[in-house]
């Protein structure tokens, strides 16, 4: 079942602005993010299955399952005490996948970007 989303998703279908896409977008834009993204597409995990695989203290991964749960990449249930993460939507993957694909096809370009990771 999917979680609860903001209103204005709802009702904004496939005609997103581009500020809206942006910011879905910039929840793959963060590698730990990817890296919880990739690690629940082999399966839901608990949290603390998510800790150990990424040897990264529990509040910092909270915080970027929190804003994976709110974008619509993950959802979550309860089993017993534990909170289990899922990707919620498989095409997921897909976006994945060709984002890996299109990144590859331009490594180079991608490396050697000057605008894009740097603080402005």
């Amino acid at each position: 079942m999917k979680a609860a989303r903001p209103a204005v998703l709802a009702h904004a279908g496939k005609g997103l602005g581009d500020e809206l896409l942006a910011k879905f977008v910039r929840g793959l834009s963060d590698p730990t993010r990817l890296r919880i993204l990739r690690y629940l597409l082999e399966g839901p995990r608990a949290v603390s299955e998510i800790v150990a695989y990424l040897e990264l203290p529990q509040s910092r991964v909270s915080n970027h399952l929190a804003c994976l749960k709110w974008c619509g990449y993950v959802a979550t249930e309860r089993r017993g005490r534990m909170i289990v993460y899922r990707v919620d939507d498989e095409r997921i993957r897909a976006l994945i996948d060709l984002a890996q694909d299109i990144a590859a096809d331009n490594a180079a370009h991608v490396a050697n970007c000057m605008r894009i990771g740097r603080e402005t």
